[in-house]
């Protein structure tokens, strides 16, 4: 009769291993599912760094399920409060990477830029790009510094729509539209634009402009009116060395730079960088959160799942934009 032996060493402690791994494994899974708590929070003085990226927008933010999220606004706008509120956070350094984006949403990202300046110190770092509306908000810092080879500038306002109806006149087709008002359909691309048209929209262009130009010569003090408005202002792009050269910002650099005028701005040598962002849960990124509030007990959802968002800003026909010139092709 054979004797019968147990489990070895070995494979004891690979069962011990495996069953800590599934552990670990179960807890990052908790942890992406329903978020951190408790976090340690250290309580020295602190650089809050907040970040815009993106073409500037008020349209609220898409999910991966296509649920909507709180717009960029609105998120610059709470990170902005708090960073105010913090009596440990002495300064902000708000890192820029955009294009531009619509007038409205640039300038209200702007006031509460400028809002938060009042309190403390603002340090803004244009990254590859701040360019239009992105540098729009970046005048409501107090100071600007910006990498040697950023694009930035493109001083300007935009509006654009698609003329076709010459190729509705070849395909033998015709647009009927019934309006109350003779400018009702203005932009309309199924006729040809009238003089007074053109007029109207050329100065909703200009009256932008000349808010834009105000923007700039209150954050840019140094630059003489005639300067912008006989070529910085004329719309075109500039890059961060040619923008230090001309008074447009105030040192080139990298983001650690700001971090250090920052501390230097706020008198505070050892403040730590952190950065101002909400936590989402994975089911808040998902789009997923508000399915598990409503409880299964809620009518069922359709999902509309979207793999390859587009990257490219889409532009609304009849809005007015800070944003390049090939944005609008």
């Amino acid at each position: 009769m054979s004797e019968r032996k147990g489990p070895s060493a070995g494979c004891i402690i690979a069962l011990a291993t495996t069953g800590l791994a599934m552990m670990g494994v179960c807890a990052v899974v908790l942890v992406l599912l329903f978020g951190v708590s408790g976090s340690e929070v250290s309580h020295g003085d602190k650089i809050a760094q907040i970040d815009l990226d993106g073409v500037i927008s008020s349209a609220s933010v898409e999910s991966l399920f296509g649920d909507a999220d709180e717009s960029m606004v609105t998120q610059l706008a709470a990170d902005l409060k708090r960073a105010r509120e913090d009596d440990t956070i002495k300064a902000v350094v708000l890192r820029i990477n955009s294009p531009g984006g619509e007038v409205t949403a640039a300038d209200t990202i702007y006031h509460h830029v400028k809002k938060t300046a009042a309190v403390k110190p603002v340090v803004v770092y244009m990254d590859s790009m701040a360019a239009s509306g992105g540098f729009y908000v970046a005048c409501a810092a107090n100071e600007i510094i910006a990498n040697r080879t950023t694009m930035t500038g493109s001083i300007g306002v935009i509006i654009s729509t698609m003329s076709y109806h010459t190729l509705f006149t070849k395909l033998g087709l015709e647009s009927v539209v019934f309006t109350s008002g003779k400018f009702k359909d203005t932009l309309s691309g199924s006729r040809a634009m009238r003089p007074e048209e053109k007029e109207l929209i050329q100065g909703m262009v200009n009256q932008t402009y000349e808010r834009f130009l105000e923007v700039v010569k209150e954050g840019r003090p140094k630059v003489p009116e005639e300067k912008l408005r006989a070529s910085l202002a004329d719309g075109r792009i500039i890059s961060g060395q040619d923008a230090l050269a001309s008074g447009l910002i105030d040192a080139n650099g990298y983001l650690e730079d700001a971090h250090q005028r920052a501390r230097e701005l706020a008198k505070a040598p050892s403040a730590e960088v952190i950065r101002i962002h909400e936590e989402k849960s994975l089911l808040e990124a998902l789009g997923l959160m508000q399915a598990v509030k409503r409880g299964a007990s809620a009518h069922p959802q359709a999902i509309e799942l979207r793999l390859h968002p587009s990257q490219a800003p889409v532009l609304q026909p009849g809005m007015l934009y800070l944003l390049p010139p090939f944005y609008a092709q």
